[in-house]
């Protein structure tokens, strides 16, 4: 599916500053942060890798976005799964309590399930405080691509029960156009 970023929606980029070579991106992102209701992060890192920059904006979003007494949305695939090893953390530290978690998908849930993070479902809680998952496009405008790893039903239900949806999404999921480099998932029901 494509979706554009609504009110109550932020990104959060991890970058080597190389990526913004195309000023098509930070000058959008600049405004996007200043001019709207929209908020956005940016995470400039030289020299370091693909995983470690979905770890670094993974764990920035649970340290800014999620507070003990949550419902959280845990997203699916590689950068979120940082996210919600981040969540485990935090709950097994103690710095974290009493955060319940719906999965987006069953790799997720047994994700969360091995780090003990406690699991609800929508019919018992279908009000989120936050969502945190990741995208596999983003392009100029923010219009996003979801759901090439097949959970695309479930991480859109979640995302619109959220009060706050957070994209986390590394440099590697910039675009220049939806659709070209990364095929438009579809799932009917």
């Amino acid at each position: 599916i494509t979706m554009r970023l609504t009110a109550g929606a932020s990104i959060l980029l991890a970058s080597s500053a190389h990526a913004f070579t195309n000023p098509a991106f930070f000058p959008r992102t600049a405004t996007f942060a200043s001019t709207s209701s929209y908020t956005s992060a940016l995470i400039l890192k030289m020299g370091v890798d693909q995983d470690e920059l979905k770890k670094q904006v993974g764990y920035k979003a649970v340290d800014d976005y999620v507070k003990s007494g949550m419902v959280v949305g845990l997203g699916t695939g590689s950068t979120a799964y940082y996210a919600v090893e981040r969540v485990g953390e935090k709950l097994k530290s103690g710095e974290l309590k009493d955060v319940l978690a719906i999965p987006t998908s069953i790799r997720t849930k047994e994700q969360a399930e091995s780090l003990g993070i406690p699991l609800v479902t929508l019919d018992t809680h279908s009000k989120l405080d936050v969502a945190i998952d990741g995208a596999d496009g983003v392009d100029p405008e923010l219009n996003l691509t979801k759901g090439g790893g097949g959970a695309l039903f479930r991480e859109k239900i979640v995302e619109i029960c959220a009060d706050k949806f957070i994209v986390i999404v590394d440099e590697s999921k910039l675009c220049d156009g939806l659709g070209p480099g990364f095929p438009i998932p579809v799932e009917i029901l």
